[in-house]
């Protein structure tokens, strides 16, 4: 039985809690798209915690954690998350790494500094986590598998050298930058080499035979989808697919046996890095909902920025909703809502006079002027609630309006950054 924990709209949604929480009734939860670009929150009995590269079930005993072949595989970020965990008192989880994984290198993260440093007021927000020219390399054919450092020492080493002899003209022509250093990157290489071995295997194989076994499997998405490569707002997006399909790929699983598409969706919609918001909101009315936002605010888990803020965009989010192929939706972070006396939801994108029903291309998004529709609010803190008939009445309604207009049922209702701040319909 596998089922998806994804994001349906720019990341952020509060995947991680959810995660966190179904991963009390799961034997495995693999990672498989992505880096350490982005963060999931996790409040539990250790503390507080930002995930990059772990898997949100990390906290429990009784689950296997994998990282996929489709993820962006940080070596140094791997080991210091691994140790920062410990030292918070995190009993060591049990951990597995694919060998098909590729190793996003030292020269990645550099390359896609000066790439935004060199684009300047074109950029694109990166988090500059060398995720994009990881992807490059990779499908380019030049990049590093995580079974490389397992093999011939020469090999590696002359890989290292070829690839460095291209990249070395390109920061002396395109970037006037420092130049690579092969024999130092093969250094740092060997020498996780052997505090890694422990993890690395065939997860493949290790989830043919759980399958078999009748294992309960979660996936676990980073960003949301339309930070998606094919499917999100282009070129803002990350470089991996954010889609649960992407699971068949970056895990290697079976596309018959998923069972269960949990799209996470924010209760109002927020962003971070640039390209085309259509209900986004400014100064003071954005600070507020900010402010009030999330545990501590809205501010990126990985980059710290403050994030864009908006009304909740159904727009959006039914097309998020689609391309995920979600089966239910996680509605987050309601309780930051119980400060307004009115709420809006975009149910409509007007563009050249026309009003769209559909989450258009970017250029159209540009064009686009949010049409809404007004609830009531419900002023009243949400926090402690565990049943929805004891919501406030305007708080149902919202609920409900946004289950009618996005078509997909909502299941899960979190209404607090703790595990059990959950509401389930």
């Amino acid at each position: 039985m596998i089922k998806a924990i994804v994001g349906a709209n720019w990341g952020d949604e509060g995947k991680g809690k959810l995660t966190d929480m179904l991963a009390q009734e799961s034997d495995i939860i693999i990672r498989y798209q992505g880096g350490s670009n982005a963060g999931h929150t996790i409040i539990n009995n250790y503390g507080k915690f930002a995930l990059h590269l772990m898997p949100s079930g990390v906290f429990y005993d009784h689950t296997v954690n994998i990282l996929g072949n489709g993820v962006a595989f940080n070596i140094k970020n791997f080991l210091d998350e691994l140790n920062a965990l410990i030292e918070r008192g995190v009993p060591a989880p049990k951990l597995l790494v694919s060998n098909r994984a590729h190793i996003l290198m030292p020269y990645h993260i550099l390359f896609d500094k000066y790439e935004e440093e060199r684009l300047a007021d074109r950029q694109f927000g990166s988090t500059k986590s060398g995720i994009a020219p990881f992807y490059a390399d990779k499908y380019a054919k030049t990049g590093i598998p995580l079974s490389d450092l397992f093999g011939d020492e020469a090999v590696l080493l002359n890989k290292i050298k070829d690839i460095c002899k291209v990249k070395n003209i390109l920061l002396t022509h395109l970037y006037n930058k420092p130049l690579l250093d092969p024999q130092a990157l093969f250094d740092e290489l060997i020498s996780y080499r052997e505090p890694l071995r422990p993890y690395v295997c065939d997860t493949v194989e290790y989830l043919r035979g759980a399958l078999a076994q009748n294992k309960r499997i979660l996936l676990e998405g980073q960003l949301g989808a339309l930070r998606d490569l094919d499917h999100g707002i282009y070129p803002y997006t990350t470089s991996s697919s954010t889609l649960a399909g992407f699971g068949t790929v970056g895990a290697g699983l079976p596309p018959q046996k998923f069972e269960d598409i949990i799209a996470v969706v924010k209760a109002y919609s927020s962003c971070v890095g640039e390209g085309p918001f259509v209900s986004e909101i400014f100064g003071a009315e954005a600070d507020d909902m900010r402010n009030h936002g999330g545990d501590g605010g809205e501010f990126g888990a990985t980059t710290g920025r403050p994030r864009r803020m908006g009304w909740f965009d159904a727009v959006a989010t039914r097309y998020g909703c689609h391309v995920q192929g979600a089966t239910s939706v996680a509605l987050t972070v309601i309780d930051a809502l119980g400060y307004l006396d009115e709420l809006k939801v975009c149910i409509g994108y007007e563009v050249d006079g026309e009003v769209l029903d559909y989450f258009p291309i970017s250029d159209l998004q540009y064009k686009a002027k949010p049409v809404y529709k007004t609830l009531k609010g419900w002023r009243t803190d949400l926090t402690g609630i565990r049943n929805f008939a004891e919501l406030p009445k305007e708080a149902q309604e919202y609920v409900r309006f946004i289950e009618e207009q996005i078509g997909v049922p909502v299941k899960y209702l979190s209404n607090g950054p703790k595990r059990d701040d959950i509401i389930l319909m």
